[in-house]
């Protein structure tokens, strides 16, 4: 079973998408930091100074029983910005790529050589009829 697991593991699929994973999470943090430093502020300062991350629903009150229940639709609103920006640097990424596919597979490639046999022959051809 451990020697399934290794050969599981050692994939190169298996590798290329921790890789994909791990730079997918950093992404994700950069995105987040994008939204919450740079984007809401100006956001916030057009709608009234307006913090979507402070905006909350009150649902139960803070006393004696405990904290207060919050229905924190700001932070939802500023995941939903998130999501709407991943994604679409993600459509840009891809489209970028498939673009580059596309002028590749345009370009058409250049004609093989001729075997060496054909080359050689055309040679003998040619020094036959500079003799005649």
């Amino acid at each position: 079973m451990f020697k399934e697991f290794k050969e599981f593991a050692m994939r190169g699929n298996v590798i290329d998408l921790a890789v994909g994973v791990i730079i997918g999470a950093a992404f994700g943090q950069v995105v987040n930091s994008l939204v919450k430093d740079v984007l809401m502020p100006p956001i916030g300062l057009l709608t009234g100074g307006v913090d979507f991350s402070n905006l909350a629903f009150t649902l139960k009150p803070e006393g004696a029983e405990g904290p207060a229940v919050l229905l924190k639709y700001g932070v939802f609103i500023n995941t939903i910005i998130n999501f709407i920006i991943v994604a679409f640097s993600i459509f840009m990424l891809i489209r970028g790529i498939n673009s580059f596919k596309r002028k590749q597979a345009a370009e058409p490639a250049p004609p093989p050589a001729p075997p060496r046999e054909e080359v050689l022959l055309a040679e003998i051809r040619d020094l036959l009829k500079a003799r005649s």
